[in-house]
């Protein structure tokens, strides 16, 4: 198994402008999201994102945050654990809390997943997104579940 973890952040005129740019800023933004639960096959690969065909329905684990109330600071977050026999990803988001915070406590929750399974972690990867709103914001940190029928080139 082969994922992407991407991250991105951007204002819009709404709210579903907002996630949309946000979704675009970390590079998903041209396909169509099918969320899914945080199970990862054993030893699954960490890839850079590659350019997605437009339109690709494509699986995630997706962390999304959106506000428009000015000056507030929005966090989405993304951890992911990966033993031999599985892996774990959890989400979490927050607004107006301790972006530090909230990356401890999905880094808890993963290690949780792991233990809880009996499987050791071999690798650990947090990937987050933090904005302060100017008018209408959102932020999103995902994992990309990657294919061949869904890439180009």
């Amino acid at each position: 198994m082969k994922i992407a973890i991407v991250s991105g952040k951007d204002e819009g005129p709404t709210k579903l402008n907002a996630f949309d740019n946000a979704l675009s800023d970390a590079g998903i933004g041209d396909v169509n999201l099918i969320k899914v639960s945080s199970m990862l096959a054993g030893s699954t690969k960490i890839e850079t994102l590659p350019k997605l065909k437009p339109g690709a329905m494509v699986n995630c684990v997706l962390a999304e945050v959106t506000s428009d109330n000015p000056g507030d600071e929005i966090t989405a977050v993304i951890a992911v654990a990966i033993g031999k026999e599985l892996g774990c990803v959890v989400e979490t988001t927050g607004i107006n809390e301790n972006p530090d915070e909230l990356t401890d406590e999905a880094m808890k929750m993963v290690k949780y997943m792991m233990n809880k399974r009996n499987v050791e972690i071999q690798d650990m990867i947090i990937e987050s997104s933090t904005a302060i709103v100017e008018n209408i914001a959102s932020a999103i940190a995902s994992v990309v579940y990657l294919n061949d029928e869904i890439t180009e080139g």
